[in-house]
Parts: structure tokens; sequence; C-alpha cells
């Protein structure tokens, strides 16, 4: 402990006993994790090795990285967003021995160099959420990546850098791609996403939802979760989509669908979860309402132009925590949560531990499938396999108190078979 407390940089140390309060909340709700980290006490799959967490770090994820250090592994970790990190939590890590090199809302320079710090760290195994960790490694420590036995992407944006990476040959290490798995878009992109956003709405403006209109920028796993919490809320809602086919599903889910030019002069609320730049920018902000709020769901604050609409205001002042008011020059004001990061952490405490602990179950997994198979995997981006996922699925059912059917050997012989 001594040792982690000297080497890190964080911001109060004093603060761990509050942080430890949240970390076993989260454990008495994360039977999958308290499962694992027991299996992996007796099998120490990390021993001897360094790994390197890259995460939003909260009490979910913190208890993720003392699971990987009960594995046997020596741990540091740093934030993968400047408004995400939970000061309380971090201290809390440190004095359980994990090297921490966070802080909430670090500037720019602060969150590069504890990226970096992270990796003077050496790992030999990381686990990484957006990417940046990896970016790095391969743009500015490429000599580093030669150390590094293998890891695992959490989010869609993360992995589809990934596969950037892969498609140009340059990808030195194999990356699991756990955000791909069904146990963790269908439930932690879907109903984390969906109860976390709102959870960060509601408590940062402490406005009806009820009879507005919402409108969700993006259809894919975390835009339906949005948009179906939208509407237990009791808002109508309006979905922009790129993709036919999930414009297709978003109209027979019930929702409207139109292009984001339209849909700018009705919406009362927007979420952004796309993982792409400038959906909500430029000629937008002329047209939208009086009122209007906006926050995004998707990775980087990229989503929603603040550029373009600090250029376009008179003034800018933030009105309420996590609430930036923009006036326009005909008195309109426009209203930017979070200052456009991911609104569920940094406005709020990110998705529910339930939720997360499939998520995470999946991640400490994944890490010891990569670390005992990457030479047969080689350098590219793997999905999990469908065994692991199966082996999540039915210890969640477990700690349910839910049980379901098996095949007969006749019914597996009759679906393996093309005769009748």
């Amino acid at each position: 402990m001594t040792s982690s407390i000297n080497n890190s940089l964080i911001r109060d140390i004093n603060l761990a006993p509050q942080g430890k309060l949240k970390l076993d909340w989260v454990k008495a709700h994360m039977p999958l994790l308290n499962t694992i980290e027991e299996q992996f006490k007796k099998e120490q799959p990390f021993k001897g090795l360094k790994v390197t967490i890259c995460l939003h770090l909260e009490a979910k994820t913190g208890y993720l990285a003392q699971v990987i250090q009960a594995g046997g592994a020596e741990v540091a970790v740093c934030g993968s967003n400047p408004l995400s990190t939970q000061d309380d939590v971090v201290a809390a890590l440190v004095e359980s021995g994990i090297t921490a090199y966070a802080w909430y809302n670090v500037t720019d320079e602060e969150y590069h160099m504890h990226i970096n710090k992270a990796l003077d760290f050496r790992p030999n195994a990381i686990i990484d959420d957006g990417g940046d960790l990896v970016s790095i490694l391969h743009s500015q420590r490429p000599e580093q990546t030669k150390e590094i036995i293998g890891g695992c992407e959490e989010t869609t944006t993360g992995i589809i850098r990934l596969k950037a990476l892969e498609n140009e040959g340059k990808l030195q290490f194999p990356m699991m791609a756990v955000n791909d798995a069904y146990c963790k878009y269908l439930f932690d992109n879907r109903y984390g996403t969906g109860q976390s956003v709102w959870d960060g709405i509601n408590r940062t403006t402490n406005l009806v939802v009820a009879g507005k209109t919402v409108v969700v920028v993006g259809y894919g796993w975390c835009g339906k979760g949005v948009a179906m919490r939208a509407k237990g809320l009791g808002a109508q809602v309006i979905v922009t989509e790129i993709d036919p086919i999930k414009a297709i599903e978003a109209y027979m889910d019930g929702f409207t669908v139109m292009p984001m030019i339209e849909a700018v002069k009705h919406g009362d609320f927007y979420v952004t979860v796309t993982g792409n730049r400038d959906v909500i920018a430029d000629e937008h902000f002329d047209v939208m309402k009086d009122g209007a709020i906006m926050c995004n769901a998707g990775h980087f604050d990229i989503e929603v132009n603040k550029n373009d609409l600090a250029a376009r205001a008179v003034s800018v002042r933030e009105v309420r925590k996590n609430i930036d008011e923009y006036e326009m020059k005909d008195g309109r004001k426009l209203y930017l949560l979070a200052g456009g990061r991911l609104v569920n952490l940094a406005a709020g405490d990110g998705h529910p531990a339930e939720v997360m602990d499939l998520t995470f179950a999946l991640q400490a997994l994944s890490l010891k499938h990569v670390v005992q198979n990457s030479k047969s995997i080689g350098p590219k981006v793997q999905p999990v396999p469908s065994e692991l996922d199966r082996y999540v699925a039915y210890l969640r059912l477990e700690t349910l108190g839910l049980k379901i059917d098996k095949l007969t050997q006749k019914q597996e012989q009759y679906l393996s078979s093309w005769a009748e």
C-alpha cells in the first residue's frame, strides 16, 4: 500500500473511507464479480503480470480493478474521461494497493499525462475504454507494444478505432472486443445507458420529462435504451438516423423518424449516442427552440459541436452545476449538460451496478482469456468466445435464482441434421 500511495497521482488520500463505502455498496450488488474474484484468488491467472486499466473511475470499475488485483496482478488505473473520475473511489483504490493516476476535472494536458504515467507502469496487459490507451501506445510509444500480451476494449468507439488500426495492419497485440459480446451490448448499452442517461439528466436539470419531446440522435443499442426510457417517462420521442434499417426499426418501435434539421425544430431534450462528431452543429443551433437542453451519451465530447455553439452565443454562463447556458443573438437560450461529455458519468454515477456486473464479469474473464491465449490469437481484434459469453449469462441466471430448459439428445440431433 505504501508503494501505491507514493507512486500515485491523486487528489486526496484522505477521501479513502468515503470511497470504500461506495466500493462496499457495489460489491454487495455485483454477485458475478464476487464469484470471479473468489475464482481468481485461487487460480491467480495474472500472477507476475502488470495490468493497466483506463476506465471511468467510479465504484464499479474500481471493484473490477480489485478483482484483477485479486488474480495476482499489480494494477495501475487512469481515467478514460476528464469528468467521470470520483476522487474518493480513487483514494480507496490506492489505499487497497492499486496505483492510480487520476482526479476529477483534469485538463487535457493532465488527462494525457495520467495515461502516459499509467503506461510508464510498463503493463503486460491492458483494459481500455474508448481506445486512448491503445492509440497512445501505437502512435507515441510503439516500442512498448512488444511488452503487451493483450487487452480488452469496453466501448463501440474503441472497437471502431481498433478495427481501423487492424485494417491498416498496425495493431501489435490482440484486443478482445468486449463491447460486441451479447452480455455486454444487450444489457449494458441498452438498459444501462437507458437508465443512467436519464438519471444524469433528471438529477442535473430537476425538470419533468413527461409531455416533452426528446430527440434521440442515433438508434444503436445505446439509442434504443435512451428512447425506450424516454418513452417510459412520458416523452414524445423523435429518432434521427443515417442507417435505413435502424430508422425502420425505430419507426416500428413506435418512434417518429426524421432528419436532424427537422427534429431540431421540435426537441426539448436532445441526447446524442452516435460515436461520431458534429451530429448537432452549425445550422441546427439556429432553429432550436428556446430552452432546448442538449447532452451526449457517446464516448467523446465531439457529438455536440461546442465551438459552433459558442460562436453563435452572445454570452455563456454556468446556471447550475453541469449546465451551461448559451444565449443566442435573438435571445433564445440553449443549454448543454456536462460540457458535452458523457452525461450519465459526468453528471451521474454511470450504469447500475447489476448491469455492470455482467460487463465487468466479461472484462475479467476476457482478460484472462487473452493472457492465456495471446499467441494463438495474434495481433487482431478478437470477439469474446461464445462459450464465455454464455457462461456469464448462466452465472447471472444463477444469481437471479432462475433456471432454463436444456435440449434433449433427440432435440440436439434434430437441430444438427438436415434430414427429417
